[in-house]
């Protein structure tokens, strides 16, 4: 079994995080924005279970943590997707930038 370091799990972490940032920073489709939010979650999961498995305690704590992060990460896709529903069926657009009136 080959072993893998935990430069490439950082590496790979940051990768993904750098594409979410500039998603969520740049783009102005919702469901986009929470794709890359997603994006950003999942880097931080990888951080965890390698940090558990690499640190300098190696325990199971990381990989609880970042279950506990995918349990957070499906509760907010689910939420997310449900506000975006309602905002589609009320203001006919999923762009963020024009989302931001409070009127009916």
């Amino acid at each position: 079994m080959s072993h893998v370091p935990v430069a490439a799990y950082l590496a790979l972490a940051l990768i993904l995080f750098c594409i979410g940032l500039y998603g969520a920073l740049t783009k102005r489709n919702t469901v986009i924005i929470l794709i890359s939010i997603e994006l950003m979650l999942n880097a931080v999961n990888i951080n965890l279970v390698a940090f558990s498995k690499y640190g300098v305690a190696p325990s199971i704590d990381g990989q609880i943590f970042a279950l506990f992060g995918i349990t957070v990460a499906a509760a907010e896709a689910a939420v997310g997707l449900a506000i975006l529903i309602a905002l589609y069926r009320n203001r006919k657009t999923v762009n963020s930038d024009e989302m931001n009136i409070l009127k009916h």
